[in-house]
């Protein structure tokens, strides 16, 4: 599948242990009892794995260490709201990740490159099994898997790809497209999901439906209306960019980032979806898709300030975020 229009997928599953009530009505010490057990099951697995995570109290990072996360994806914006009786689990290349006591007790998240779907979804199901050989999931024969929001109950999985729409969004068609897939079952938000706003032309496109479909159904039926939208988004962009004001576009905007002292988050956004769609239509061929979706993530304020181990004032990460890109793109 084409790496300019698929950026990643993801595949997240609920679980909540069956002997603990859901974590909006678990006491702190019925909190740290659900993290102690789900780290012991993944620390203490014999499983190759094991050794690949970190274990992370959310109380003991500080508010931008939080915050970058869920700039990166890792955990959800819910999640970082509240850090006591808070853990992740995360592994050393950030693909898989566990929230402990967000909305449920389980949120196993598994991160892949491109599209995706079948492998994520055997890595997540890999991971779901090892948990579930020493913890007990509350299920239901007739519900599937009992999670604290009934619309993920029985699968308890959501799938995700995330995509790089910038034609489709400039032609003013996006609108058009959510209220169609909506019918199908599916959904499609800002890259930070429910309630957020797309930026960089960036959108997560996820299945709704998860009582009466199986996994591989829903996968399947994500899989084609990403091909599906795959194939207007590039024809949108072929037709887009043979007019010279949207080529022009495409050459200021990397002239910009190589040589500007100063640039906001949403600008830099912005011009780097620009780059992209150039990179996708072959006008830019110096820059590498790869380099402009770790800029997009990079530039992001606290992970900026995180990876300089630095508070920042707006202002001097908007200087450092033009040095960032200049270093990367080459000035």
């Amino acid at each position: 599948m084409s790496s300019s229009t698929v950026i990643s997928t993801r595949i997240r599953l609920a679980r909540n242990l069956k002997e603990y009530p859901f974590p909006c009505r678990l006491s702190e010490a019925g909190r740290e009892k659900v993290i102690e057990k789900v780290k012991s099951a993944v620390i203490n697995s014999n499983s190759c794995v094991a050794k690949d995570f970190s274990f992370i109290k959310m109380s003991e990072l500080t508010p931008s260490q939080g915050v970058s996360l869920v700039e990166k994806r890792l955990v959800s914006p819910e999640f970082i709201s509240e850090s006591n009786g808070r853990a992740l689990l995360l592994s050393k290349d950030e693909s898989l990740s566990i929230m402990i006591n967000e909305e449920d007790h389980i949120r196993l998240q598994v991160i892949t490159n491109g599209l995706s779907l079948e492998q994520a979804y055997d890595t997540a199901d890999r991971l779901d099994t090892l948990l579930d050989e020493s913890l007990s999931f509350a299920f239901d024969k007739k519900l599937g898997y009992l999670t604290q929001c009934p619309t993920n109950l029985g699968t308890g999985m959501r799938a995700s790809v995330m995509l790089h729409l910038p034609a489709l969004e400039k032609s003013k068609a996006i609108s058009r497209i959510s209220a169609s897939l909506s019918k199908l079952g599916l959904t499609i938000r800002g890259a930070h999901g429910e309630g957020t706003e797309p930026k960089g032309a960036l959108y997560q496109l996820s299945n709704q439906v998860t009582l009466g479909i199986s996994e591989k159904s829903a996968i399947e039926n994500l899989k084609s209306i990403t091909q599906q939208l795959v194939a207007q988004e590039e024809q949108a962009a072929q037709r887009l960019c043979s007019g010279i004001d949207v080529k022009d576009t495409i050459a200021r905007s990397l002239g910009i980032l190589r040589s500007a002292l100063v640039i906001s988050h949403d600008e830099a956004l912005e011009l780097l979806s620009n780059v992209r769609l150039g990179i996708a239509v072959n006008q830019i061929t110096d820059v590498s898709t790869e380099t402009v979706d770790k800029l997009m993530l990079a530039v992001e304020p606290a992970t900026l300030m995180t990876q300089l181990n630095k508070k920042l004032s707006a202002q001097e990460r908007d200087v450092e975020r033009a040095r960032l890109i200049k270093e990367k793109l080459g000035s």
